[in-house]
């Protein structure tokens, strides 16, 4: 698992037929910037759990689903300077 923060969504209209309607979204981990599929609902500025290989295929809906980032959960709480520290 990994924390990130969400940054904005990301549209792709033109996206494979696997890829249903999932919102995704472009998340920082660090100073990476990734895509991950939204399975939560999560707004920009929010801190977020994500998963990747089959645990993310898997949080996205299913084992054939095309995802190696899935945003699994909002963290309620967490100070990210502080853990700089």
């Amino acid at each position: 698992m990994k924390i990130c923060q969400v940054e904005k969504p990301l549209v792709a209209t033109n996206r494979i037929s696997a890829m249903e309607h999932k919102h995704l979204q472009v998340v920082k981990d660090g100073s990476v910037r990734l895509v991950a599929v939204d399975a939560v609902g999560c707004i920009p500025g929010d801190w977020v759990i994500c998963v990747g290989s089959s645990a993310a295929r898997e949080a996205a809906g299913s084992k054939g689903y095309p995802s190696d980032l899935t945003i699994v959960g909002i963290i309620d709480h967490w100070d990210a300077e502080q853990d700089d520290q």
